[in-house]
């Protein structure tokens, strides 16, 4: 199944202003990289958001987050979020700048 055309538009609107983001067709979806980093990627199951080590277990207490798991192992650092976790533009805010947030830490590849 294909990844949501509609929200990745929403997702690349809020990353405009940024000058270091570049998209990626990956996971079977679109990928949003801030400097070379993987901030967040639009799949057919919701937004893939990368929170880090740290910002992870506070993450998944959000509501309609849960855990990441493409390979049989659940991904430390990334949660899965459900669509009903950013059906408003302020939620889907909320999460693409949690990613971006993260992914600015990171070295620039």
């Amino acid at each position: 199944m294909a990844y949501d055309e509609a929200l990745a538009a929403r997702v690349k609107e809020i990353l405009s202003a940024r000058s270091d983001i570049a998209e990626r067709k990956m996971f079977g979806g679109l990928a949003f990289m801030l400097a070379g980093n993987m901030c967040c990627c639009v799949t057919d199951k919701g937004l893939m958001v990368r929170v880090g080590p740290e910002g992870y277990e506070e993450a998944l207490m959000l509501p309609h987050a849960g855990i990441m798991d493409i390979t049989g192992r659940p991904m430390r650092g990334w949660v899965l979020v459900e669509p009903a976790g950013f059906e408003s533009d302020a939620s889907l805010k909320e999460w693409v700048t949690r990613g971006a947030g993260f992914a600015v830490t990171l070295p620039a590849k």
